[in-house]
């Protein structure tokens, strides 16, 4: 593996950089702005492959995307290999219809030391979550960022990831009241701890997520890549996009129908993807917001 390949890959042509915050937020904006977040391989008849040697074959040298354990696992050693004391981290997803976290690890995080502060670094959630900067790991601060407004909480032993989202706003009347748009503004996303993990702790939640009827990740295929102002997101048949803060502190969201051949093409034109096998869409009855 070639850490220059990575960077050719997500455009960053500033590798003589010192391992520094400005170089980590740049690195990171240059990674979800060329990297999708997407599970499309499991449905195209093939798995999401675990190992780092895999996930860089998928993501650098086939030029698609991957879920959270394979592009944080992916920037884990990028950014090792840049000279980042990088810690892997693991994390419970808030589930929201059930109204608590996952009672599994199914999250891989990132936790960066610079100077003295550590930061959560996190490329691997996608949609209008997705946070755009690394978070410095600070209890009750609101950090803003263009997405949205981000808040690390401690409690005891357990740190928790919320946002603090903008109304929205969408032309498309007939998907006013879809369950692809989050009503409230307030969020949780995931809590975690700052014990270290490996990627093989993510070994059993890996083949879950892959095999179970429960999981959103086999109920619905999905791709998302963030823009310079926005991010896009496609869902089954239905392609979303989102403007960030297109008027004061609201956001715009437009969603387009598409057919199998019309998100081929998409999935090449905005997503950079050209996919080896046959792509079944599918949107599945999981709670999946963009």
């Amino acid at each position: 593996m070639d850490i220059e390949a990575y960077f050719e890959r997500i455009g960053y042509k500033n590798s003589g950089n010192k391992p520094d915050l400005e170089t980590l937020t740049d690195i990171f904006q240059h990674h979800i702005r060329a990297i999708p977040f997407e599970n499309l391989n499991l449905h195209c008849g093939k798995s999401m492959e675990l190992g780092l040697e895999a996930s860089f074959d998928q993501v650098v040298r086939k030029n698609r995307g991957g879920w959270c354990l394979q592009v944080n696992h992916l920037l884990y050693w990028a950014l090792i290999t840049f000279g980042f004391e990088t810690t892997m981290l693991g994390s419970y997803i808030y589930i929201t219809p059930a109204k608590k976290y996952s009672n599994h690890m199914i999250h891989l995080v990132l936790m960066v030391a610079i100077d003295g502060k550590n930061y959560i670094v996190d490329v691997g959630l996608g949609r209008s979550c997705q946070m755009w900067q690394p978070l410095e790991l600070i209890s009750g601060k609101d950090q803003s960022q263009v997405p949205s407004i981000f808040r690390l909480t401690e409690e005891g032993e357990y740190w928790y990831l919320d946002q603090i989202r903008r109304e929205q706003h969408t032309a498309n009347q007939e998907f006013l009241h879809s369950d692809l748009l989050e009503k409230n503004t307030y969020r949780k996303l995931y809590s975690f701890t700052l014990t270290p993990r490996t990627i093989d702790d993510f070994e059993f939640v890996s083949e879950f997520l892959q095999m179970s009827k429960a999981s959103v990740f086999t109920n619905k295929s999905f791709c998302s890549l963030q823009t310079p102002d926005g991010v896009y997101c496609l869902l089954g048949f239905t392609l979303i996009y989102r403007k960030f803060n297109y008027k004061d502190n609201m956001d715009l969201v437009e969603f387009k129908m598409l057919n199998e051949e019309e998100i081929e093409k998409e999935l090449k034109n905005i997503f950079g993807i050209s996919l080896e096998g046959k792509l079944v869409p599918k949107h599945g009855d999981q709670f999946f917001d963009i």
